[in-house]
């Protein structure tokens, strides 16, 4: 594998803190940073501020939807694609 896809820095996003916590265990045992947030606006703040190689959104979330999220995270990631 590919040693620079082996730790990704991955932004994880959702409301319900279980499943957030569950993503969050899953990722780390398979070796990779993972920075939280749960809204969108928390995680459109969040990637401006740690640039993370991927980006995990749930849909229904208060405050900002991760449709909403998704748009404003993509027209900042200006320079590079962000999965």
């Amino acid at each position: 594998m590919n040693h620079s896809l082996s730790k990704l820095r991955i932004l994880a996003v959702d409301d319900n803190r279980t499943n957030l916590h569950i993503l969050q265990v899953f990722l780390k045992k398979l070796g990779h940073q993972v920075i939280l947030a749960e809204n969108g606006e928390e995680a459109v703040q969040r990637y401006q501020a740690e640039k993370p190689d991927m980006v995990l959104l749930d849909i229904m979330m208060p405050v900002m939807d991760g449709f909403e999220a998704a748009r404003q995270i993509r027209a900042l990631a200006t320079e590079r694609w962000v999965p």
